[in-house]
């Protein structure tokens, strides 16, 4: 599994140890936990001179989900490894219903308002809140990596997805003098858009050749929208059928490629807009870094015969990837982005109007909503996340215990996490 962050008293960052010397520590009195996700433990006393290993962080972010690395250069050991979510698709969506709320109550209101569009000013780099949102999660974990390791070092995977070239791949000359598109970026916006799947039978794992969903031969072009994956039986059997004739038999799999073939290219649309915005943030930091394309990743993953994963394409992202990755027996911390609750004070109904307003106060007895406790009662020990109720009874898993059985083991970040197979999640309110 991933090693175990070590900081002293000081809370200066030390060389990650082995979960086995993090045990001993912990039982020898040594040491005690200081943050439970990730693992960290931190010294009661403080190292003189301490030799620490440079570590480099390594990030491949992406439009739902950013693949975190930490490795070391010198010996090739992955030391941590994670895959954080994002929650970006659910503030657009939050912020689309507030809209159609707004827009229907002052609708309904009848009365004419002068529009404002005109005297609004965004400042120099803004972004939606959905793109910040990502941004922000991934300096977030930058930000607490750098204090419980020596991380001297960062490496960011530049994707660049041609979006014209995608639309308009016969463009050039005048009209696009910006470079040409390399078809090894096309296929890997195809394979991630198919799932590194057959689009007609299925098969995984599997050589796939780039398919024309309309026939070059029957007038069918090159954009992205008519192109998808098949493997070599299926693209033969195929051929120059149209694809209505071909899947005949089969109408829920027509149905499922002619909706997939019309997903719109948000997803490197959001990647495009965000990767020169967090090169500049991370500059903030104080660190070099180092910057590599999506093929260079794929390069190294491949010749290094790792598995297609989000934390082994961090690994092997930019030039500095070692001859061998030592990933055995790492184990991803999976981080699932949830915010910090919501901002409104009063919650409205279908229709915008409000319903019930919140309290004031999110605290109540030293805890909120989404803390992870340790429950030591008189039916047993219980430990998960709390919901808080403004009344000495807490909500845990499906029980109601009172705070006076409860420790704190970590302090909700509005993030949940899962490793092992255990899901640790904070409840709905």
């Amino acid at each position: 599994m991933s090693n175990v962050f070590v900081i002293d008293s000081d809370y200066k960052p030390l060389n990650p140890v082995h979960p086995a010397r993090a045990r001993c520590l912990l039982t020898q009195g040594k040491a005690s936990v200081y943050r439970r996700y990730p693992f960290t433990i931190i010294l009661k006393r403080v190292v003189d001179q301490p030799e620490v290993h440079p570590l480099r962080l390594k990030l491949d972010p992406g439009s739902t989900t950013t693949g975190i690395a930490i490795v070391n250069d010198q010996t090739g050991n992955v030391v941590f490894a994670a895959e954080l979510s994002h929650r970006g698709y659910a503030v657009k969506g939050d912020m689309e219903r507030r809209r159609a709320r707004r827009c229907g109550r002052r609708n309904r209101k009848t009365r004419y308002r002068k529009p404002r569009f005109h005297n609004r000013r965004r400042k120099q780099g803004w972004l939606p809140p959905s793109l910040e949102s990502r941004l922000a999660n991934i300096l977030t974990w930058v930000a607490r990596l750098c204090r419980y390791a020596p991380i001297t070092a960062l490496s960011q995977e530049l994707v660049r997805f041609d979006m014209q070239a995608m639309e308009h791949p016969d463009i050039a000359g005048i009209e696009y003098q910006q470079g040409t598109l390399a078809g090894y970026e096309v296929r890997e916006y195809l394979l991630e858009k198919w799932k590194r799947t057959c689009a007609y039978c299925g098969k995984e794992n599997i050589p796939l050749q780039i398919e024309h969903i309309q026939a070059r031969a029957k007038l069918g072009t090159n954009r992205i929208s008519n192109l998808c994956l098949a493997c070599e039986p299926c693209n033969k059997a195929k051929g120059t059928q149209d694809i209505r004739v071909f899947l005949a038999k089969q109408p829920e799999v027509l149905t499922r490629i002619l909706a997939q073939a019309k997903k719109p290219l948000q997803d490197a649309a959001a990647v495009n807009t965000t990767r020169w915005a967090l090169w500049e943030r991370l500059q903030a930091f104080g660190l070099p870094v180092e910057c590599g394309s999506g093929g260079l990743t794929k390069y190294n993953r491949t010749t290094r015969t790792l598995p297609k994963s989000h934390w082994l394409d961090a690994a092997c992202v930019g030039k500095s990837t070692p001859e061998t990755l030592k990933v055995k027996g790492v184990v991803p911390l999976l981080m699932t982005a949830t915010g910090h609750g919501s901002r409104q004070m009063c919650v409205p109904d279908p229709y915008g109007f409000p319903e019930k307003h919140k309290k004031r106060v999110k605290s109540f007895l030293g805890y909120r909503t989404g803390d992870m406790v340790k429950a030591v009662t008189p039916k047993g020990t219980f430990e998960g996340r709390i919901a808080i109720r403004h009344r000495p009874s807490f909500h845990l898993g499906k029980r109601d215990i009172h705070p006076k059985y409860m420790r704190c083991v970590q302090r909700a970040d509005g993030y949940e996490y899962t490793q092992k197979g255990v899901r640790h999640a904070p409840p709905h309110i």
